[in-house]
């Protein structure tokens, strides 16, 4: 299972969302075709461009509530000041990424930065 994690400002456009993964994935020499599914905070869930964007990429878009984020928060890699503040984790898209991809999952790195979207990719197990 191979999950993009979404974290954003609030009001960001599909695009944006788009662009984030597709920018996230690159470093790996993956496309959002090896994806199982997004994720995000749940009280992100009123962002439409990332449902949207789960819906163009026909991929399941994964809400992630606050005690799942917290239970891997230590897993992450980046720590926002912002991200804990708002969302009480350190980093929305990397906390978001490793909680659906599974309880053996790992990132491949750091949240990568698009704009106003914070992307990072979860693995589970040794994929890939």
């Amino acid at each position: 299972m191979i999950v993009a994690g979404i974290g954003c400002r609030k009001g960001v456009s599909l695009q944006e969302v788009l662009a984030a993964v597709e920018s996230a994935l690159e470093p790996y020499d993956l496309s959002p075709d090896s994806l199982s599914g997004l994720a995000t905070a749940k009280l992100k869930a009123g962002e439409q461009a990332i449902i949207e964007a789960g819906n163009k990429l026909r991929l399941p878009v994964f809400l992630v509530d606050g005690p799942a984020l917290q239970l891997v928060s230590l897993r992450g890699l980046t720590r926002s000041a912002a991200s804990l503040s708002a969302a009480g984790t350190p980093s929305v898209s990397e906390t978001a990424a490793l909680a659906a991809a599974g309880q053996k999952s790992r990132l491949l790195g750091p949240r990568s930065v698009h704009g106003s979207v914070t992307c990072a990719i979860a693995v589970n197990g040794e994929e890939p």
